[in-house]
């Protein structure tokens, strides 16, 4: 993927110039960066191409961080109970 489709603004190569950048901020620079993807942007594919260009670099960047996060998914959700559970339904 071409880092032009994978970082149509440049947000994330801008992220890991800001000296001092924390996590929170990067965490909103990443949400920037999903819905300034193009329709039909593999997400996943997005992603592996930003870290390849700049996590290498530097791994401890808290955009690093935000980035790898990212590609882990989350659990399927677990049925908790309630009414429905109760009644068999």
């Amino acid at each position: 993927m071409r880092q032009d489709e994978a970082d149509p603004k440049g947000l994330v190569r801008e992220s890991y110039r800001i000296e001092g950048i924390t996590g929170p901020e990067c965490r909103s620079i990443f949400i920037d960066w999903a819905l300034s993807l193009a329709p039909g942007v593999d997400v996943t594919q997005a992603l592996r191409a930003v870290l390849a260009e700049y996590a290498v670099a530097a791994p401890e960047h808290p955009m690093s961080q935000v980035l790898t996060q990212a590609l882990v998914r989350p659990d399927p959700p677990r049925r908790r109970g309630g009414r429905a559970a109760r009644l068999g339904a």
